[in-house]
């Protein structure tokens, strides 16, 4: 051994010797339990005995759980702006096997949520630790690191654990734009705390049963004080701070989100038979004009948002990635193909004119449609990123999809334009994923549920549903009075029986009943004669005469 390994191995050993002695304040939660260190090896050999004699947990891993002060008032002169009294936090800890028997060198960071309550909002504080695990005795000792200092390569977990990195991806994408995340960097008071208070956590580690459906990996517990003496010894700069945490299992939390891109897998595949059926049912000319090109147009932008942020989620997690790229695949085969096509569709049966016009003509309408599409896409997604602090208040008039639908049924009268299955489909399709995201309370992006705003949104959307399928059974202008809708033309108007007619159908080429009380004639404008229910099936292909080819008004 080279002297300056066995320096090193002194310095360390000191190290350890005066975390052990050092009147840590951490400790006292431990002490203050009717034990001696006697009692406390005994439980531990105790533990031991079902896994082994002197076994040395490895607790590198993910800790969540919650943060409080023992004082009310914080006991804090020095940082006012710490008003929270508890809070959540999160634990990232590396442990690494030193040259000293029983003892782990260990490095991590912890973050504590909603320390900070001012005008300012900065948010939460993060610090980084490092320390010893002595694992006989199942104590953490941890000092605050300034973080001058790299981590060494057991920093890759950190930085490849997907419990940390879809938190990090969900407060930047749905919460916190980069901008807010580097202002509230500039202005958190913890540059202060690193100049004139010292960090000390002293916790003690316990080991929790696990079933077999949980994994193979162990699960431990956490907890201890963390107190900060002031660098000048002019006392707390805070009083002490309670820690429990209970490690998180990666490998659930891993199905947690493969089961939520299953999820969205298989609402992308409901989609598309929808619009499908949707497709059939709109096939012909006239049918495809009654459908607004705006409704098809905005949930295709709602599929390419989606389809954008489970691409950037699946390359930002790696281990998750085949699982993400897979939902981001029938995102873009919904909105790039089918919708796109659908909208295709509705764009020409709106202008029937324009394919005698030249293929120069049409290029060029159908260059302005995409330029349209992707313009606002583009700038959809700057207009989020400005005003990301009304992230729910976007969703819920992107959320407003069918009210195009409703608009254009009442001003062209349209006469049954969406199939009921698509409308309850899509409502409900369109509903899973923000209510998981924003109602689940176990929700793998760590996002705090508000159910006031998921009810918000149900009703919203299922009020919209509910007079679209009025519509498609009552009329289109059912909810509308009587006194302010314009003339309408009446099919079944009365006619002189005196006057000569033909007595044939010519779309069903059989006789027409042509007395005045039976509802089975319909007469055009243009004084042609049909059964009620052929020329209702014409109307829903072609809005034109059969027999002149006259413009037919709605019925």
């Amino acid at each position: 051994m080279v002297a300056s390994e066995r320096l090193e191995l002194i310095a360390f050993r000191w190290w350890v010797v005066l975390l052990l002695l050092s009147p840590v304040a951490g400790l006292r939660p431990l002490r203050e339990r009717n034990r001696s260190w006697g009692d406390e090896w005994q439980f531990t050999r105790k533990e031991e005995s079902d896994i082994g004699p002197f076994s040395q947990w490895n607790i590198t891993g993910t800790y969540k759980g919650t943060w409080n002060f023992l004082d009310a008032t914080n006991g804090s002169s020095r940082f006012p702006d710490i008003q929270k009294t508890n809070g959540n936090s999160v634990i990232e800890l590396v442990s690494t096997p030193t040259k000293i028997t029983g003892v782990h060198y260990v490095h991590g960071v912890v973050i504590f949520h909603d320390v900070f309550d001012n005008g300012y909002n900065v948010g939460g504080a993060q610090i980084r630790v490092e320390g010893v695990y002595i694992w006989p005795f199942r104590q953490l000792r941890m000092v605050a690191n300034s973080g001058k200092g790299e981590f060494n390569q057991d920093e890759d977990y950190i930085l490849s654990n997907p419990y940390h990195l879809l938190g990090v991806f969900s407060s930047q994408v749905l919460q916190d734009s980069s901008r807010d995340k580097n202002w509230r960097r500039k202005h958190s008071l913890i540059r202060d705390m690193d100049k004139h208070c010292n960090i000390e956590i002293a916790a003690k580690v316990s080991h929790l049963p696990s079933s077999k459906d949980e994994g193979e990996h162990d699960s431990f517990h956490l907890e201890g004080l963390m107190e900060s003496p002031s660098a000048d010894d002019s006392g707390d700069c805070f009083s002490p701070l309670l820690l429990n945490a209970t490690s998180v299992k990666i490998e659930v939390y891993y199905n947690k989100a493969v089961n939520y891109t299953l999820m969205v897998t298989f609402i992308s595949f409901l989609q598309v038979l929808l619009l499908i059926r949707q497709m059939e049912h709109s096939s012909t000319q006239s049918g495809a004009a009654k459908v607004s090109i705006l409704m098809i147009g905005q949930q295709a932008i709602m599929d390419a948002y989606l389809c954008l942020l489970h691409l950037t989620a699946g390359i930002l997690v790696e281990s998750l990635f085949n699982a993400f790229a897979t939902a981001a695949f029938f995102k873009f085969v919904v909105f790039s193909i089918f919708e796109m096509r659908y909208l295709l569709a509705i764009w020409k049966a709106n202008r029937p004119l324009s394919h005698g016009e030249g293929w120069e003509t049409m290029r060029r309408e159908l260059s302005v449609l995409y330029s349209r599409f992707y313009g606002i896409l583009l700038g959809g997604i700057l207009l989020m990123y400005e005003f990301h602090h009304y992230l729910k208040t976007i969703l819920l008039l992107m959320y407003s999809f069918w009210v195009p639908q409703i608009i254009t049924n009442v001003i062209r009268d349209s006469r049954k334009p969406l199939h009921p299955h698509y409308i309850l489909g899509i409502t409900v399709t369109r509903l899973a994923i923000p209510l998981y995201i924003f109602g689940c309370p176990n929700n793998f992006m760590r996002i705090e549920p508000d159910k006031s705003w998921c009810v918000c949104l149900t009703v919203f959307i299922g009020f919209q549903a509910a007079i679209l399928l009025l519509q498609h059974y009552l009329g289109s202008r059912w909810f509308i009075p009587r006194q302010i809708l314009p003339e309408k033309y009446c099919y079944y108007r009365r006619f002189d029986q005196d006057t000569r007619h033909a007595m044939d159908c010519v779309i069903c080429m059989t006789a027409i009943d042509l007395s005045q009380g039976t509802n089975d004639c319909m007469v055009t404008p243009c004084d042609h004669f049909f059964h009620s229910g052929c020329l209702q099936r014409w109307m829903d292909i072609k809005m034109e005469c059969p027999t002149c080819r006259r413009t037919l008004p709605p019925a």
